[in-house]
């Protein structure tokens, strides 16, 4: 493990080779799964200020989902999540050409609102876990993503280097160039 500042980063996040290939897996973290996406007090403040401007981009059933339960949810531990369609996709995801995405971010992109998507959907395989003195940063295996494996293999790119701008995002630029040069410093 790697501890920077007040996280402690596993090894597979910078063992593993991870890729996401859109084209193999559909999108599939965004419609299997037993709750929604993690979210935090400020996502949600912000997803209820600027959820006018998403619904546009919503599937009829994921605007249900969303004046059924509001603009998120929560898990069984009492989590906050986003909400699902059938206790199944998030209510957020749309499909293109039989790939799921995210709603959020195509308003984000197209200029509508100013949030990405929620971290933990942008950070995707890596989960975080927040304890009082640290997060626990760590790689996430699913079977959905086995082709992510392969097509990182393939590309030689670690899961940090896949993530490294939702690392960014998360963490700010000082941080993840310490973890490039803790990594590089390791022995091989």
């Amino acid at each position: 493990m790697i501890s920077i500042e007040n996280t402690i980063i596993s090894d597979d996040v910078y063992k593993v080779c991870f890729v996401c290939d859109l084209n193999k897996c559909k999108g599939a973290c965004c419609v299997e799964g037993d709750a929604g996406a993690p979210l935090d007090e400020l996502e949600i403040s912000i997803l209820e200020d600027e959820i006018e401007n998403i619904l546009p981009y919503l599937t009829p059933e994921g605007i249900k989902s969303i004046e059924e339960f509001g603009v998120f949810d929560y898990d069984a531990l009492g989590h906050f999540v986003t909400p699902l369609i059938n206790h199944r996709e998030c209510a957020y995801c749309y499909f293109d050409e039989g790939i799921a995405k995210c709603a959020i971010e195509k308003a984000y992109e197209e200029g509508k609102v100013k949030f990405q998507k929620p971290v933990s959907c942008h950070l995707y395989p890596i989960r975080i876990e927040n304890y009082k003195e640290f997060d626990a940063v760590n790689y996430h295996k699913w079977p959905i993503c086995e082709k992510a494996l392969v097509n990182g293999k393939r590309l030689n790119v670690t899961v940090y280097e896949f993530l490294k701008q939702p690392l960014i995002r998360k963490y700010g630029t000082k941080w993840y160039k310490e973890l490039e040069q803790t990594i590089k410093s390791l022995p091989k």
